[in-house]
């Protein structure tokens, strides 16, 4: 019989129940096409049959993928026997070899060049004027802060000005809107953000006078202050910084330095107040100074402080930079009282320890290694040194440019590298740069930059740079422009070598001897 069939079926009725429902309730609607005839076309075969297109499973063939890999045992327990003492020597050799000293394996992307990731700016500041004079990250890494102020001509003390926070990591960010905007009466001349505590932030004015606020307080951010007494300082307050409270464990302590030659600690009061806890103030006649250093002026006069860092490795050392173009070894536990007329409410000792070899002119800038008892300062002669704190001379001196540098700050990460904010080339004759952001990396070369970055395209200097200590890839910095750059490092500038500390530390000793 042949496997398909012609055949006819009879038609088929089907009647609308549907419409005998809807009828019954009374809700026919004509929307129900008329009855229609069907006829079967007989196309489908009334039989079927397997056509044995699917192949048969192969037992055999299964096997063949299922067969148990043959192992000679005997002639591998040979084998190890024979290769284990040099198997052990080698892994002996690798476990004293020292040529992965230092390295961490990075799963982050790799990034070859520098980008400038964020733009940030402050409209209404801009439109006044104002300058960026501090940068600072808070304890979380994800928000940047910038003050403004005037470190040019200008009417500081009447003028108000702003502190600006944004947070990076916020959906939505809007470079020109801040997250958060206080206003200020006087310029704010530094900032810093709190170690552990990321909303607190504190501030020194042109006044003198020291303000923390915290950001978290939207209406009334102001949380401590210092007010305007016989304790506070009288001129501009050009750097802050957060110190441990020994005594007590949960509180920190102010450090404020100003050109009125005073370096004060301040602590927090329950009134809202910043009381005068200890301080020190420099001057002149109590300078340690040798044959090579002559400059100081005679008698009592006050030596204007302009920056500060403190070591990484001695809590109680610390370096400032000082208007006469000097760096002075400092430290906490001096005794000594100092020469200074003053009405302070508690008395001011002579920090001083030593003097280094001077710049060309006022010092704006110092920064301690946290890797090596070393320092780094610029200044207005445009040059960088390096300094050991165990010589007055330094190890190196570079000559970035030829105009003033402000701001010099190591890395983090790299033992070997550090970032220089500089204002290059005259504008009118005025107090007024091209500013590039220098990035060194010694390990490259000790006489010129590995990077050098264009902060603005028009003639303004950069002020002050910040590393992002949690997000170690990031630098932040501030211009005379209004504007906060937030770069993001290369690779290279961000990964420790192998063999770094031992090049910082043969760097050290051959320009020592």
């Amino acid at each position: 019989a042949a496997m398909f069939a012609d055949g006819a079926a009879p038609g088929a009725d089907v009647e609308s129940l549907w419409r005998s429902a809807r009828s019954a309730r009374c809700e026919a609607k004509s929307c129900q096409t008329g009855k229609i005839s069907t006829a079967e076309t007989a196309v489908q075969a009334r039989t079927s049959r397997d056509a044995s297109v699917q192949t048969d499973p192969r037992h055999d063939a299964v096997q063949d993928f299922q067969q148990e890999v043959q192992v000679d045992y005997s002639s591998l327990l040979s084998f190890l026997q024979r290769v284990e003492d040099a198997v052990i020597k080698e892994l002996n050799k690798n476990w004293k070899s020292r040529a992965f000293d230092g390295f961490e394996v990075n799963w982050t992307d790799q990034s070859e060049t520098v980008l400038c990731l964020h733009t940030l700016s402050y409209p209404e500041a801009q439109d006044q004027k104002l300058q960026v004079t501090s940068v600072s990250w808070n304890a979380t890494g994800s928000v940047v802060a910038c003050s403004y102020g005037r470190l040019d001509d200008g009417d500081w003390s009447t003028e108000k000005s702003y502190v600006c926070t944004w947070n990076l990591d916020r959906r939505g960010l809007n470079p020109q809107c801040p997250d958060l905007v206080v206003d200020v009466p006087s310029s704010v001349m530094s900032l810093a953000f709190h170690p552990s505590r990321p909303s607190l932030i504190a501030g020194g004015l042109f006044s003198g006078e020291l303000v923390v606020w915290d950001t978290s307080r939207r209406e009334d951010p102001v949380m401590w202050r210092t007010g305007m007494t016989d304790d506070t300082h009288t001129d501009p307050v050009y750097q802050v910084n957060w110190l441990p409270d020994a005594k007590h464990g949960n509180h920190s302590r102010l450090l404020s330095v100003s050109t009125d030659g005073k370096i004060l600690v301040w602590r927090e009061e329950r009134d809202s107040r910043l009381a005068l806890a200890e301080g020190f103030a420099l001057v002149a006649q109590q300078i340690p100074r040798s044959s090579q250093l002559k400059k100081f002026i005679q008698g009592e006069a006050a030596v204007g402080v302009t920056s500060l860092s403190f070591s990484h490795f001695d809590p109680r050392v610390f370096v400032v930079g000082v208007e006469g173009g000097y760096s002075l070894k400092c430290s906490t536990a001096a005794g000594t009282l100092a020469l200074h007329r003053t009405g302070c409410s508690v008395p001011l000792r002579a920090p001083a320890e030593l003097a280094f070899s001077p710049h060309g002119g006022p010092v704006y800038s110092v920064s301690c290694s946290p890797f090596h008892n070393l320092f780094l300062s610029c200044g207005t002669d445009g040059q960088v040194h390096l300094h050991s704190m165990l010589q007055t001379q330094p190890l190196l001196s570079l000559q970035l440019s030829e105009k003033y540098l402000f701001c010099v700050r190591w890395s983090p990460v790299r033992p070997l590298v550090f970032a220089a904010a500089s204002g290059e080339g005259n504008c009118n004759n005025c107090f007024c740069f091209t500013g590039d952001v220098h990035l060194f990396d010694f390990e490259k070369s000790s006489q010129k930059p590995a990077v050098s970055l264009k902060q603005a395209a028009g003639e303004c200097p950069v002020y002050c740079l910040e590393f992002n200590m949690k997000q170690t890839g990031l630098l932040a910095a501030g211009d005379a422009a209004g504007t906060v750059k937030v770069w993001q490092l290369s690779s290279d500038l961000t990964e420790q070598g192998p063999r770094e500390m031992n090049h910082l530390e043969q760097l050290a000793s051959e320009v020592t001897d």
